[in-house]
Order: C-alpha cells, then structure tokens, then sequence
C-alpha cells in the first residue's frame, strides 16, 4: 500500500525547493520551446497572411529567445550549484554531469544567437524584401523578380535555416537533459 501523506500548508510550503523550481523552468522551456517550434508557428502561418505572419514572429521570437536564455541561463547556474565537480571537469564532456553542462549550454548558446545575431539579420532582410515587394509591385515568389528580390530570398532562406538550425540544436539539447533528469533526478551531491 502506498504511503498515506496528509497535505498540509507546511507539507506543501516545501514543495517550493530548488529540485522544484528546477523541474518547473525546465518544463516551461522545454514546453515552451516545442510549441513555438513545431505548433505555434504552424498554425499562424496557415491562419494568417504572409505580412501579418511575418510581423507576428518578429514581435514573438525575442521574447520567447530571451525567455531561453533567461530559463537556461537559470537552470546552467542551478546545475553548476548542485554539481560543483563539473567546473573542475570541464574538458571532459563524457562525464554524464558535465554533459548535461554542455546540453544546457548549447540551449543557450543556440537562443543567444538567435536573438543577438540570427533573429535580428532575419527580421532585416524579411522587411527589406517586403519593401521591395512593393516597389517592384510583385511578391518575392512571383516570377521576374529582380536580381535584388532573388538575392534577398536567398539571404532570408539562409537565415532562416540557420536559425532553424540553431533552435532545433536547442530543442534535441533539451530532450537530452529531460530523459537524464527523469532518469537521474536532479539531485547533486
């Protein structure tokens, strides 16, 4: 038979904890990573015209980038904290602990540069293609766009990918740490 516990204001007061806490930032960035990814910009791209979509994700992206980077940021500190020994071993990436350093890290490395690099060429170069758009009279895809129309939709798909890329690094990084920490807990020493 399972353990009877009675739920008390001081039982539940302890649930606030840094086990806790962990758990929760890393489900909301994990959740919160997949469903921009894979859902979110799914259905605002079928719902919404090209502009609005387009000025949806500029207005969306930084600030689910700096809530990574905030979350991440977080959970890199909180691991360091309850696995002191990761510091020393650094170099050493096949140490289990260290390597959840190193996934947290590419998380972060990854919404860094999406958001101070990436996202903000990416946001550029869609409006620069938009206002040419207009003068042109044509959209990007229409055919006997000029040479600037072509070289702008090679830049934005470039972008595009790389910032895909870096996201997806993001999300299977992530993946990682979560079938670890179901696994291990994340419990220090």
């Amino acid at each position: 038979m399972a353990k009877v516990e009675i739920l008390t204001l001081g039982s539940l007061a302890k649930l606030v904890n840094l086990n806790g806490l962990y758990l929760v930032a890393y489900a909301w960035l994990f959740g919160m990573s997949v469903w921009i990814s894979f859902f979110g910009g799914i259905i605002a791209f079928k719902s919404l015209p090209r502009h609005q979509f387009g000025a949806l994700q500029h207005k969306t992206f930084p600030v689910y980038f700096v809530i990574s980077i905030i979350l991440s940021s977080s959970l890199i500190g909180t691991w360091i904290f309850k696995h002191p020994d990761v510091v020393e071993q650094l170099t050493s990436p096949t140490i289990a602990d260290v390597a959840q350093l190193y996934a947290l890290a590419t998380v972060l490395l990854s919404q860094a540069s999406n958001y101070f690099i990436i996202g903000p060429m990416t946001s550029k170069t869609m409006f620069q293609r938009q206002r040419l758009e207009k003068e042109e009279g044509k959209t990007y895809s229409d055919p006997g766009v000029s040479v600037e129309m072509k070289a702008l939709n090679r830049r934005f798909g470039a972008l595009h990918g790389i910032s895909s890329l870096a996201n997806l690094a993001a999300i299977i990084a992530l993946i990682f740490h979560g079938l670890w920490i179901g696994d291990a807990g994340v419990k220090g020493y």
